[in-house]
C-alpha cells in the first residue's frame, strides 16, 4: 500500500489509516510483545538482583550460563532479569523488564537469555514464588540422570527433605536442544515443580523458587553443597541417615538466611 503526495488530504488520511491497520492484523505478535512498563523498580531490588547474579557466580552455582530473576516489586504480572550476560559480569544497567509471558519491556536491541521462559512460567503457576533461578549446579546434575534420588542429609537442606520432581524435556517436547526456549516447555516444566521449592531437570541442571532473593540464592547454593554431601555419604558406603519430610518442614519454618545473604552480598560486590 503506497500514499502519495498527490492525492486529496482526506484520501492520503484514509490511506495511512489502512495501513496502520493492515500491519496491525499483519503482525499481531509483534504488538503484542511490547507491554507496557510498570514503571521503575525499587533500587534497593535491582540493586539485590545485580548481588544475587554475582553470588551464584562466587559460589560456583552458575559459570558463564544460568541466570536469576525477582518479581517486580511494581506488579506482580512482571519480572526483572539480566539481558543475556554470564551472571558475574551483571549491572544494573543490563537489568530488563518482562511481562509473564517473557516478553520484554524496553529491548533496545539486546541479547534475551532464551530460557527466560522458565520465570515467566514459574510466576504465572506459583503467586508465592518472589524470585526464581536457573542453574547448571555440577553436584546435582549427576542427580537428576540416576536412579538414586537426591536427598536431604543436612539441616541446611531442609527444603529436599520432602523430595524433588524431575522434569523430563522429551515427555513435553520429544526431542529438543534440552533448552527451555518457549512458553509451551516452561509450562511443563511448572506443573513439573508443583509446589516444591525446585525442580530438577534431566541432564542439564535445576530451577529453584523462593519468597525472596536471599532465600533463592541460598536455596540455590545449599542444593549444590547438599549433593555434594550425599555423594560423600554414598561413598562412605552402609546406611544413610537422610532427613525426615517433617524435620525439612520445621526447618523451613523457622528458615532465615538474613546472616549468609550479608556475607554473600558483601563478599560479592567487593569484587
Amino acid at each position: 500500500m503506497r500514499c502519495t503526495d498527490s492525492s486529496s488530504p482526506l484520501a492520503v488520511a484514509t490511506c495511512h489509516a489502512l495501513f496502520i491497520a493492515a500491519a496491525a492484523l499483519a503482525a499481531p505478535e509483534a504488538l503484542a510483545q511490547q507491554p507496557v512498563s510498570a514503571g521503575p523498580p525499587d533500587p534497593q531490588l535491582v540493586e539485590d538482583l545485580v548481588a544475587a547474579n554475582r553470588i551464584l557466580a562466587m559460589e560456583g552455582v552458575v559459570d558463564g550460563m544460568g541466570h536469576v530473576s525477582v518479581r517486580h516489586n511494581r506488579d506482580p504480572n512482571r519480572y526483572l532479569l539480566s539481558r543475556a550476560r554470564a551472571p558475574a559480569l551483571v549491572t544494573p544497567e543490563d537489568i530488563l523488564e518482562f511481562d509473564l509471558d517473557s516478553n520484554p519491556v524496553d529491548l533496545r536491541g539486546r541479547a534475551l537469555y532464551s530460557e527466560r521462559f522458565i520465570h515467566g512460567e514459574i510466576y504465572k503457576a506459583r503467586p508465592d514464588v518472589m524470585a526464581v533461578v536457573h542453574n547448571h549446579s555440577p553436584a546435582v546434575i549427576p542427580f537428576t540422570v540416576s536412579s538414586v534420588q537426591l536427598r536431604a542429609v543436612a539441616h541446611s537442606g531442609g527444603f529436599i527433605a520432602e523430595g524433588l520432581p524431575i522434569y523430563e524435556i522429551r515427555d513435553a517436547g520429544g526431542m529438543t536442544d534440552m533448552l527451555v526456549r518457549n512458553a509451551a516447555l516452561g509450562r511443563a516444566l511448572a506443573s513439573a515443580l508443583g509446589n516444591k521449592a525446585a525442580v530438577l531437570m534431566r541432564g542439564h541442571g535445576a530451577a529453584v523458587v523462593g519468597p525472596s532473593l536471599p532465600h533463592v540464592v541460598g536455596r540455590s547454593i545449599y542444593l549444590e553443597v547438599g549433593a555434594k554431601l550425599q555423594t560423600e555419604a554414598i561413598a562412605l558406603g552402609g546406611t544413610i541417615s537422610y532427613l525426615d519430610p517433617e524435620e525439612g518442614r520445621r526447618i523451613e519454618a523457622r528458615r532465615d538466611y538474613s546472616r549468609p545473604w550479608e556475607m554473600w552480598k558483601r563478599k560479592a560486590m567487593a569484587k
